[in-house]
């Protein structure tokens, strides 16, 4: 059984990650694009990654880019988001 990591300190790993590759989740959340249960599942995704330490070097290191590093297990659920928010921008 894995040991997962310290909920708060994915939480705000994971909303950097959001807002370096352009994925606003307190955005996302108030436009209904995700609840809770998707929200907490990321976190939960989040908390179970065994480099956390690389990940938050890497944001550390990156001001913004088109994509989370590789391995990332948010990848897929983060590019929606910023693609809905694009595209709600463009309407």
């Amino acid at each position: 059984m894995q040991i997962l990591g310290d909920p708060l300190y994915h939480l705000r790993l994971l909303g950097r990650m959001g807002h370096t590759v352009g994925a606003d989740l307190v955005q996302a959340f108030e436009a209904g694009k995700i609840d809770n249960e998707t929200w907490t599942q990321m976190i939960t995704n989040c908390r179970g990654c065994p480099y956390p330490q690389k990940c938050h070097a890497w944001l550390d290191a990156t001001e913004q880019a088109a994509a989370p590093p590789s391995g990332c297990c948010n990848a897929e659920s983060l590019h929606q988001l910023r693609d809905a928010a694009k595209k709600d921008l463009g309407k």
